[in-house]
């Protein structure tokens, strides 16, 4: 029977991942390996020469199979890492995106430019990576995180415990601002974050099939020009933000100018802006809401 070291496990499900096209094969093979074998990925490099026993190759070999077919990684071990954070995943969530930093990287900046306890919304939380970012970045704030996703919400829970964040992370069941009253005496935040769906339908089509086969759609389309969500969030952020207050959202990388002229329609914001990712393509916007 043949012996399988971790080195050579290593560099045969790299070179096989490769020959099926997968993104990150080497990534990919690191995750899954030490997931099976319950170690961090610098230990697969310390114990190199270990060898790696037949009950193991045989779940690796499985989650292998399956990731060929492009399931992603992250379902197959139930996580992902999110802004140097590890989230809990599944099915009923949406892959934390690198992109998706950026949006954390822009909330921290504006909440450290304010001053006192910041009142924080995450609408569409998902997997709650966003908001238990941003709070553990930002120490001085409370965060009522939402979804529409009942079993999303589920995850988010656990994701927002095992951070320590109960007291300071509130998950509501919803629609957008659905689970919320505005009115005289309603609660207003110093700043809404969102990461909406915003693919359009004829696009959903042409998303390579790891996203497409397996995410959930819900999370990702939103009608024939992806704007759906953004359509209805812009108008009604007015009714739950401070004067001064930001709304940063997450949008597709054409969809700037069109979201810019939704913003400035309103009447609401003082200063929008689009704000590009490292790839030089649109991915946030960022509005401040006029003072009184």
């Amino acid at each position: 029977m043949e012996t399988w070291t971790i080195q050579k496990l290593l560099n045969w499900v790299t070179e096989y991942f490769t020959a099926k096209g997968l993104d990150s094969p080497r990534l990919c093979a690191e995750l899954l390996l030490s997931f099976v074998l319950g170690l961090k990925r610098i230990d697969l490099y310390t114990q190199f020469n270990n060898i790696v026993p037949q009950d193991k190759l045989a779940e690796l070999r499985n989650l292998v199979k399956r990731a060929a077919n492009h399931e992603p990684v992250a379902y197959l071990t139930g996580k992902s890492e999110f802004f140097s954070l590890e989230f809990e995943i599944t099915t009923d969530c949406l892959i934390p995106r690198p992109e998706t930093e950026l949006l954390v990287e822009r909330a921290v900046e504006f909440l450290r430019t304010r001053s006192g306890e910041q009142f924080v919304c995450d609408l569409c939380t998902g997997c709650g990576c966003v908001a238990v970012a941003i709070a553990k970045n930002f120490t001085n704030c409370r965060i009522v995180a939402m979804d529409i996703s009942e079993t999303a919400l589920k995850i988010a829970a656990r994701n927002v415990s095992k951070y320590g964040l109960d007291a300071r992370v509130e998950l509501l069941h919803g629609d957008l601002f659905e689970p919320l009253i505005p009115g005289v005496g309603a609660a207003k935040f110093d700043l809404i974050v969102c990461n909406p769906p915003y693919v359009s339908e004829p696009e959903f089509d042409k998303l390579p099939e790891n996203v497409r086969d397996f995410e959930p759609k819900s999370a990702l389309v939103a009608g024939p020009d992806g704007l759906d969500v953004i359509k209805k969030l812009i108008p009604e952020a007015d009714k739950f933000l401070k004067s001064d207050a930001a709304l940063i959202f997450e949008i597709g990388n054409n969809q700037g100018s069109a979201v810019l002229q939704l913003l400035d329609v309103t009447g609401i914001f003082a200063d929008a802006k689009i704000v590009k990712d490292y790839q030089k393509l649109d991915r946030l916007a960022v509005a401040v809401k006029k003072s009184h």
